[in-house]
């Protein structure tokens, strides 16, 4: 005769300890929002997106600050558009349209060979006369034709 011990088996236990966890998780994120101040310098841009709409036909005309491959700057306002300007008078130039329409979008176009330090001061130019936020123009680039055999 022998006898069956009937053993009790423990049902095995199906949560996790998330504490640990979270406290990874906030140390991170303090490393971050201290770190990441520093790392930002220059002029702030907003930089569109790859899927960017292009502008509402009913939005105020933008102020186009253009820099050739020279390194000129042009302004689509004023006298004569298609004449150079220094980064002094169109600074002063676009101060006064934002003080005029406060609303304007801002954005410039640069030319694919102009050195980017010409690019960039036009920016912290525009940042000077106290453009919130400067979009950049871009040319849409033609997707290549496959070829039927």
């Amino acid at each position: 005769m022998a006898t069956h011990l009937h053993r009790t088996r423990r049902k095995p236990m199906s949560e996790i300890n998330v504490v640990p966890y979270i406290d990874v998780m906030l140390v991170l994120l303090v490393i971050f929002m201290i770190t990441a101040p520093l790392l930002t310098q220059g002029v702030s841009v907003d930089l569109p997106q790859a899927s960017a709409e292009p502008l509402s036909k009913d939005a105020d005309e933008p102020l186009i600050v253009s820099v050739d491959a020279q390194g000129n700057y042009y302004l689509n306002v004023g006298e004569n558009p298609d004449a150079p300007i220094d980064g002094e008078k169109m600074t002063t130039m676009v101060a006064a349209v934002l003080r005029h329409k406060p609303g304007t979008p801002v954005m410039i176009k640069g030319d694919r060979n102009v050195q980017y330090e010409k690019v960039v001061t036009a920016m912290s130019l525009l940042q000077t006369a106290g453009v919130p936020s400067v979009g950049l123009i871009t040319q849409t680039p033609e997707t290549p034709r496959k070829s039927r055999k």
